[in-house]
């Protein structure tokens, strides 16, 4: 299956790209600047895309995301610290912004004679994020069936979308991919911050998988206060 993956160079979408490279054909990464306060992220992302041998596109839509104002991401707004389930951290929900990525990304991968988009939404963002729900994940792939009407039948893939984030830390380490090569923090500073909601969750997922996180945190022990651990 021809796949192009959406990757932001955190734990989850690095997991995938090497998932289907391992699987299926992978024909490139494609990355996002949607205006977001750092963008540390996406030279992991390249990073991964030269591992794999891959292409990667990095598409400037930030004045488009200037436009989605209100979020933690995008913002002079404080990234909150906690845990997820925390209703505190709806504020770094930026509206629409899967579904204008995917939107990009699928036509990209028509043009290309690609067979699936694959991204990497799962089960720890359904609490906060919409456009990450399975509900969203089958209206998304209906809507493009509609779109690419006698272009070509597209795919969406998302092999995570029921797991949880221990669930992905556990393919990570079936696939052998370094931690260390992806960055997940919202404050992008020189290391993980530890505090922040995506921090304590990646922190959490390696805890409930068993596997070591080799990552540098300037708080490793926030998580488990956070957690209840």
């Amino acid at each position: 299956m021809k796949t192009l993956v959406i990757c932001s160079g955190g734990l989850d979408s690095v997991t995938l790209a090497h998932k289907v490279a391992r699987a299926h054909q992978l024909i490139g990464l494609v990355s996002f600047d949607y205006g977001q306060r750092h963008k540390k992220e996406l030279a992991y992302a390249k990073a991964c895309a030269d591992a794999l041998d891959t292409e990667h596109t990095l598409i400037d839509i930030s004045n488009v995301g200037r436009l989605l104002s209100g979020s933690a991401l995008t913002d002079d707004i404080d990234v909150p610290d906690g845990h997820y389930a925390e209703e505190s951290m709806k504020v770094t929900v930026v509206p629409n912004r899967n579904a204008i990525m995917l939107s990009i990304a699928f036509g990209i991968a028509s043009s290309r004679g690609a067979e699936a988009v694959a991204a990497a939404v799962h089960g720890g963002d359904h609490f906060i994020y919409p456009d990450c729900r399975p509900g969203f994940v089958d209206a998304f792939q209906t809507m493009q069936q509609h779109a690419l009407d006698g272009m070509g039948d597209i795919r969406f893939y998302t092999p995570f979308v029921h797991d949880s984030k221990a669930d992905i830390a556990t393919e990570a380490g079936r696939l052998g991919v370094d931690a260390r090569t992806t960055w997940s923090c919202y404050k992008g500073g020189n290391n993980h911050c530890g505090r922040c909601g995506t921090c304590v969750e990646r922190r959490e997922a390696f805890h409930l998988a068993n596997v070591t996180d080799p990552t540098s945190y300037e708080d490793a022990e926030f998580w488990k206060a956070a957690c209840d651990v």
